[in-house]
């Protein structure tokens, strides 16, 4: 069927040509106004944003590295600050030939082949805007003799920057850490350009690193005006950088020093603390780096020469070596048989031997100290006594003491690896080995060996809360004053007590007589300690036990003193431990190192007076000795040398857990204190 047809009329028309211009009006409109709205966004909301990628065509804009804040001792002494640094650096989008150029710098900074290696990966893979360094810490004459010759190498960069400098070397090694140039997983972590700005450096170990954030600052910027082919133009205003802020610390930088020079020879660590706040005075691990030599860049030998030394010297032996405390514990067990119930002046008979069952725990005077009370016994070290009272009681019940006393504990310090040691007892025997305490673990954890492990700074705490009937809680930064620390819940009377059998051992014809002091009205009260790393056969001890002098090094006995003073108004207290010390050389004993320490804080020039007396007799000091130590290894050396790890923190950590671990698993299952009078 046909539709009718439709007379379209001249209304309809205008009708319908009206409709679809209005259509066609408003979607004109909305175009226009998303595209003013468009404009007006880019324009007024994106200002910003496309006004710095334009001037970012314009202007080459290079970081500043920050200056680093300084780390200062309790009187303001640096202990790590700044040094002028000369340097040279290539700026590659700006170098004409750099064949040539970098030929000139071969030979005016006198390049090695590994430096020139270096260099050519380090501009293939930078941004060609992006600065590139050729050397650091460079002397004056050879920064001058580059800047002079700046004409005819364009691109060259000669800068006057600032490096990382510690006054006081290798004493304050394992005390700051250093600094060192970002890893390349770092800057995959980060994508800061500032981690890989030529002469930036962060916090690699120490303090270094668990304060970078504090430390690093903020950088600047240097501004340069280029033309499309990013030919400069000229120099823009220069955001200057903001330094770090500077981090003050309770360490007295004149003690800390003495300390690590008076440790000699030894491998060992020195922790003296305030007893009244828990101040750290000083806190010395030696031997150590040269911090200054790791924050440059380590080379080949030293990298070598410290991997391999038995001594050790990449461990801060203070928060990361174990060890067992030997006798040094006998004061704090003497607290724990007060605490519960013991008469101080029951009496033990002392005969040399003790027969257990079917094993015999030894004195370390063949012949026995005789019948012998508490305060004698602190004081003669003797190990029949504390034997005796560990059968009786168990050491579940000394464990809560030495607890209480901070052995066991951790501390909020700003260090990042730390290992606390062990307070055994039953219930972590069990846990830990699904065996039964037996009255053996007794005995020997009574004597400070066996399970019983401890590090340097627990030590410390534990002399000083004796000493001061405090709660002395270590600490190390100085953000504000430091209140005496609460009192312990113990009585007086007790604590009183054991510090007459510590002042016994030093002042009454203990074991400990040459740490005596000589200053007037002010003596120092103290235990002696020596902890064995191996078990002395029943052979043996029937043929005569073999001196520490005639073992190998890793065989010897540590040697361990903790002390207080003054006696009878304590203030200061000290730990040394010294691995395989064995009491060989009396000079370099730690019961001298503690004393001649203790001296210098109550009279510095006589302590001076008495280092300088020593030092030439173990082959004078500090600097000099790494020299020579350096000197003789590189002539040793018929075999290449291994290049140092690219990632030397990480090596680092992994000598320090290798000789931590080898510490830790050093637990004597025959054990006994040998500590002799002096």
């Amino acid at each position: 069927m046909k539709r009718p047809f439709k007379i379209v009329t001249e209304a309809a028309q205008s009708f319908s040509f009206s409709r679809r211009a209005t259509f066609l009006g408003i979607g004109q409109g909305l175009i226009g106004t998303v595209l003013v709205g468009r404009m007006a966004w880019l324009s007024v909301a994106e200002n910003q944003h496309y006004k710095l990628l334009s001037e970012s065509n314009r202007v080459n804009t290079t970081l500043i590295p920050p200056r680093r804040g300084w780390i200062v001792d309790r009187n303001g002494a640096p202990i790590a600050d700044n040094r002028t640094d000369f340097r040279v650096d290539v700026i590659p989008n700006q170098m004409q030939d750099k064949d040539r150029e970098l030929g000139v710098l071969h030979d005016l900074l006198a390049l090695t082949p590994d430096d020139m290696d270096r260099i050519h990966t380090d501009l293939k893979r930078s941004a060609r805007y992006q600065p590139v360094q050729i050397a650091e810490n460079l002397d004056w004459n050879r920064f001058a003799t580059v800047s002079l010759r700046i004409p005819e190498l364009p691109g060259v960069a000669p800068t006057r920057g600032f490096a990382r400098n510690y006054p006081l070397g290798a004493a304050v090694a394992h005390l700051t850490g250093y600094v060192g140039t970002a890893s390349a997983e770092q800057y995959q972590k980060d994508h800061d350009p500032l981690l890989v700005t030529p002469g930036f450096k962060l916090g690699k170990d120490g303090l270094e690193k668990a304060l970078d954030k504090r430390l690093r600052g903020k950088p600047g910027a240097k501004r340069v005006e280029v033309t499309a082919r990013g030919k400069p133009v000229r120099e823009l205003a220069t955001k200057p950088d903001t330094p770090g802020q500077t981090v003050r610390l309770t360490i007295d930088a004149g003690l800390q020093e003495y300390a690590a020079r008076r440790l000699a020879t030894n491998s060992g660590s020195l922790v003296a603390l305030d007893v009244l706040t828990g101040d750290m005075l000083a806190m010395v691990s030696m031997p150590a780096y040269d911090p200054n030599s790791f924050s440059e860049g380590i080379g080949k030998l030293e990298w070598k020469m410290l991997s391999e030394n038995d001594h050790v010297p990449l461990m801060n032996k203070v928060l990361q070596g174990l060890y067992p405390p030997g006798s040094t514990v006998k004061p704090m067990h003497a607290l724990a048989l007060l605490q519960n119930g013991v008469d101080p002046e029951h009496t033990v008979d002392c005969r040399g031997v003790l027969q257990v069952g079917t094993g015999r725990f030894h004195c370390w005077k063949r012949g026995g100290h005789g019948p012998i009370t508490m305060r004698r016994a602190i004081a003669q070290s003797c190990d029949i006594y504390f034997f005796e009272m560990a059968r009786e009681l168990g050491y579940d019940r000394f464990a809560p003491t030495a607890r209480e006393m901070g052995l066991g504990a951790r501390y909020d310090l700003p260090f990042l690896s730390q290992y606390y040691g062990t307070v055994p007892d039953s219930a972590w025997k069990e846990k830990k080995y699904h065996k039964r305490w037996t009255v053996a673990d007794s005995m020997n954890a009574a004597i400070g060996q066996g399970y019983v492990l401890v590090n340097p700074m627990q030590l410390a705490v534990m002399a000083a809360r004796i000493a001061s009937g405090r709660m002395v809680v270590p600490r190390i930064l100085l953000d504000s004053p430091h209140r005496p620390a609460a009192m312990l819940d113990i009585s007086p009377e007790k604590l009183q007590i054991v510090h007459e059998g510590m002042w016994a051992v030093v002042n009454g014809g203990g074991t400990g007589g040459v740490a005596r002091m000589n200053l007037d009205g002010i003596q120092l009260a103290g235990k002696t300690g020596t902890a064995q790393v191996r078990r002395i056969t029943r052979s043996e001890r029937a043929t005569g036990v073999r001196s520490n002098a005639s073992l190998p090094f890793k065989l010897r006995d540590h040697a361990l003193f903790v002390c207080y003073a003054p006696a009878d108004n304590p203030r200061y207290a000290i730990s040394v431990v010294l691995e395989h010390g064995g009491h060989i050389i009396r000079d370099q004993d730690a019961a001298p190192i503690a004393r001649d320490t203790m001296t210098y804080l109550f009279d510095r020039e006589r302590a001076l007076k008495k280092l300088a007396e020593l030092e030439p007799t173990w082959g004078g000091d500090i600097t000099t000795r790494m020299k020579a130590q350096r000197e003789a290894f590189m002539v040793a050396q018929k075999t290449p040398v291994p290049p140092p790890p690219l990632d030397v923190e990480g090596a680092q950590n992994n000598v320090v857990e290798a000789a931590a671990t080898a510490d830790r698993t050093a637990e004597t299952d025959a054990a006994e204190s040998r500590d002799r009078p002096e």
